[in-house]
């Protein structure tokens, strides 16, 4: 959401001139110039007054306190009472040391408020994800600002918008020295400010660094889980699950929602993100591969084809995921083949296949759902080309012996790979 002000009407014949007929009575026959321009000044005036007073009562960001009341969480619109919320968050969680900030902006007076009690309350700031027009306003006020890799600020010139998606120019002198009083490069200042109002500008972290902006990119497994802070119910829980992991909607439902749960679970007790998505990835894998060992021979023998085409969508030079599809990561052979749009086979189709032949949830899956967190280390590349050359010759075999040999290299805990011939 672009960067709103708020200004005031001028006077009440001007809102009451413009609000009829939608102003449009009062512009009809108006003589002068300088009669056109205040009626159009006042038509600009009572639009977005209007927009203001009409916009939905739920626009209004989240504002929650974070695991442990270490940090505050801000996710969405920063409009009317933003501010007064967190600022009684802060008052009654004076433990309070990190602001989380998460959106595309809202009235400057709010982002001009918030911004006031980062600085009071000596918060650091940061940006997970995306914190744009009126919420940099915020940002630029903390004692130290990160930004997270995947994050991203946004800036353009303010405006006021009308009640039927007109956009006004305004003055910006309000956010320029707010930028300038937060220690931004002057010619930064003025680049930001020089976009239109309805484009937006999104620096690299390395510009937003030289200009002082940002103070350090971190990863995503230096700070607590951001990614519900704007619902944290089971439903944006499992709605996050699929956005990361979408090969989980043709899994058990079940399973999901266990998944799910213990995703949600991690998050409000202060889980990294990264951990947390290193744990879906193997809670993930760990439900997916216990489906498959129950499939029949030529679902087996289809997986084994789909982890060669994922091997050659990756190519020789990404090891990580070499290793992870030869040791029958599904998730790595599915975003592989996604990536390269590959059609044929179809994972998703397979893992329906999958769910058919089995009769119900196996205690594997459930076992699965305690899985601790685990990263895949980096081999060398020829173990991983030794492991995807013996799943080649795997499939070359007659096919009960073939769906035999795949299970052993994919689907086992530790993959079958003694006597494995060079590629």
């Amino acid at each position: 959401m672009p960067i709103h002000t708020r200004r005031r009407i001028p006077s009440r014949f001007a809102f009451a001139c413009a609000a009829s007929a939608l102003g449009l009575g009062c512009l009809v026959g108006a003589g002068s110039a300088d009669t056109r321009t205040s009626l159009r000044m006042a038509f600009a005036g009572a639009s977005t007054d209007l927009a203001q007073r009409f916009a939905p009562a739920d626009a209004a960001a989240r504002v929650a306190l974070g695991p442990g009341g270490a940090d505050v969480r801000v996710a969405g619109d920063l409009m009317d009472g933003v501010a007064l919320r967190v600022e009684a968050l802060l008052a009654a969680n004076p433990q309070a040391r990190r602001i989380h900030l998460t959106s595309g902006g809202g009235l400057v007076e709010e982002g001009l408020a918030l911004g006031a009690l980062i600085a009071e309350h000596g918060l650091d700031t940061y940006v997970p994800d995306e914190c744009a027009s009126a919420c940099t306003l915020a940002f630029v006020r903390g004692r130290a600002r990160y930004l997270g890799t995947a994050g991203r600020l946004g800036f353009h010139a303010p405006y006021e918008a009308g009640l039927f998606g007109q956009t006004f120019a305004v003055d910006a002198s309000p956010e320029r020295a707010a930028y300038r009083d937060a220690g931004l490069a002057a010619d930064f200042t003025a680049e930001a400010l020089a976009v239109a109002s309805d484009d937006i500008w999104m620096p690299d972290a390395e510009r937003l660094i030289r200009a002082g902006a940002v103070t350090e990119v971190v990863e995503p497994d230096r700070f607590p889980d951001s990614t519900l802070d704007d619902d944290d119910g089971p439903e944006a829980a499992r709605a996050q699950v699929l956005r990361n992991l979408p090969i989980l909607a043709q899994a058990d439902p079940a399973a999901l929602d266990r998944i799910a749960a213990w995703y949600r679970d991690g998050y409000r007790n202060g889980r990294s993100e990264a951990d947390a998505f290193d744990g879906l990835r193997a809670r993930a894998n760990d439900h997916l591969r216990v489906l498959f060992r129950r499939a029949d021979d030529a679902t087996i023998r289809a997986l084994g084809h789909a982890a060669l085409a994922a091997s050659r969508a990756v190519g020789a030079g990404d090891g990580d995921a070499c290793e992870a599809i030869a040791g029958g990561d599904v998730v790595a052979i599915d975003e592989a083949l996604r990536h390269a749009a590959h059609p044929v086979p179809s994972l998703p189709a397979l893992i329906v296949q999958a769910r058919r032949q089995n009769a119900a949830p196996t205690e594997g899956a459930a076992a699965g759902d305690d899985a601790r967190p685990r990263r895949h280390a980096r081999r060398p590349p020829a173990r991983c080309a030794a492991r995807i050359a013996a799943l080649r010759q795997a499939l070359d075999r007659p096919a009960r012996e073939a769906a035999a040999e795949v299970r052993g290299l994919l689907l086992t805990e530790a993959p079958q790979v003694a006597a494995i011939a060079a590629p």
